[in-house]
């Protein structure tokens, strides 16, 4: 550092006293001046106006440092009390190091204030923010990124939380120079969902070295609503053509031959009711397994107390199933915990499990609803219910497609007891949407186990 100084020192002497060294070497010139005069008068000049220019420097220095002390971004009020007298060069350019300090606190306020405000944006995002450096590490993210990348702090590779291959090719096109790309990708963790990317290059690096933002949107609902609308038209044009059919047979036979037989028009009339209350039923159960596939995923976080949505639910079915002479009974522990869900939902799920088990079950049987916390998955608290009849059995082939929309094992038998084949499908996507999973057992001749596994509610949570 000295020597800098030492040669800037060097060129404005020189610089400065230069037309005295021509003057000495014009009266040279003229003879005035001997040869070795003239070369110690100006070397002599040079030595005492280079020394004065070094103490005028360190003296400067040292009057800017004096200024200067307790001044910058940790000094305190008692820093300046405490700071000796200064001298009278340190006076002189107090106020210009005053001014300039003031300068540099209002830019780092003002760029502070502004960096509190980028944090607090992306910190409050509702979609998914991840900022990204130029080797595609992940240097920043909000809250609402944790449920795709994980909560792992520090910079690391995006390929290591979103494996992703559309992606991640998208986001190399990014780092490699594109202005922005945008893509669609699915995700099947926890359950599947449809998320839209879009990527845009930073015009200047941002926190942490970050060359690129990438933001997540989920968009499962609007693809989910469009495969519904086209699901519900095919579905319900396919089971509603049957009993449709069979109305409009009834209704020209009303019309025509059977217009004065009263007997036939009394049994025609129930058969009427009964196929116009299956579409009712049909309607109903294609239009619940539509909001439920709609919203299966947003997990719900209420606290739902499973003893009292089993016992409303056994009680409204206690009088069908006197009428086959079946027995609903509860095996349930005092300490059953809550679980998260919700309770309507819940309520639909053992509905359906009780109605199968009373429509399948043997006549003089029994049905018994058992409960418990054995369990844990990843670490969560499980509640298992299992619904079990003294049925017929199921044949282990048609176990794994139970739960397909209008899968039956028998057709006939399941119309002729009013089924619409969809009750295990609701079920499942219940249970989906819950986190939560659906296990079936069946014996031929002994009957079947449906048992549903749920995670269970913190001690601490409350039921809304």
């Amino acid at each position: 550092m000295w020597r800098r100084q030492l040669g800037w020192t060097a060129i404005r002497i020189l610089l400065r006293w230069l037309p005295w060294l021509i003057f000495f070497a014009y009266l040279y010139a003229q003879a005035s001046l001997t040869a070795a005069t003239a070369l110690i008068a100006g070397l002599g000049m040079l030595a005492v106006v280079f020394a004065l220019t070094l103490v005028l420097n360190r003296s400067l220095g040292g009057a800017a440092d004096e200024a200067a002390e307790g001044l910058g971004p940790n000094a305190s009020p008692a820093d300046e009390r405490r700071r000796p007298r200064r001298s009278l060069a340190a006076r002189a350019i107090e106020p210009a190091v005053r001014r300039l300090d003031r300068g540099w606190r209002d830019r780092t306020t003002a760029i502070e204030a502004r960096l509190a405000a980028t944090e607090a944006i992306i910190a409050t995002a509702p979609n998914p923010l991840i900022l990204i450096d130029g080797q595609r590490r992940i240097v920043r993210a909000n809250a609402a990124s944790g449920e795709f990348i994980g909560p792992a702090p520090g910079p690391r590779d995006l390929a290591g939380a979103v494996r992703n291959p559309l992606l991640l090719a998208a986001v190399d096109a990014v780092l490699r120079g594109d202005s922005a790309r945008s893509v669609e990708f699915t995700t099947s963790v926890p359950v599947e969902r449809v998320l839209r990317a879009h990527l845009a290059r930073l015009a200047a690096p941002g926190p942490g070295g970050a060359v690129a933002i990438l933001t997540l949107h989920d968009v499962t609902a609007l693809k989910r609503s469009e495969q519904l609308r086209a699901d519900f038209v095919a579905n319900a044009g396919h089971e509603l053509k049957t009993p449709l059919t069979a109305l409009i047979g009834f209704i020209e036979t009303l019309l025509g031959p059977a217009r004065d037989d009263a007997v036939a028009r009394e049994r025609f009339l129930g058969i009427m009711n009964e196929q116009a209350r299956r579409m009712a039923r049909l309607v109903d159960d294609l239009l619940s397994l539509s909001r439920i596939e709609l919203n299966e995923h947003v997990a719900p976080t209420d606290r739902v107390e499973l003893r009292l949505v089993i016992d409303e639910v056994v009680r409204g079915l206690e009088l069908r199933a006197a009428e086959r002479d079946i027995r609903l009974a509860l095996a349930l522990p005092e300490d059953l915990p809550g679980v998260l869900g919700d309770e309507d939902e819940l309520a639909q799920v053992f509905q359906n499990l009780l109605d199968n088990a009373v429509k399948y079950a043997r006549p003089h049987s029994v049905v018994t609803v058992s409960a418990g916390a054995n369990g844990s998955d990843g670490g969560v608290a499980q509640v298992s219910i299992a619904v079990a009849d003294q049925g017929e059995g199921i044949a282990s082939e048609h176990l794994p497609r139970l739960t397909e929309r209008f899968y039956r094992v028998d057709t006939a038998r399941s119309r002729e007891l009013g089924g619409t084949g969809l009750g295990l499908a609701i079920v499942k996507h219940i249970v989906s949407r819950h986190r939560g999973r659906l296990d079936i057992a069946s014996a031929l001749g002994r009957g079947s186990t449906f048992t549903v596994w749920l995670r269970a509610a913190p001690a601490s949570s409350n039921r809304q």
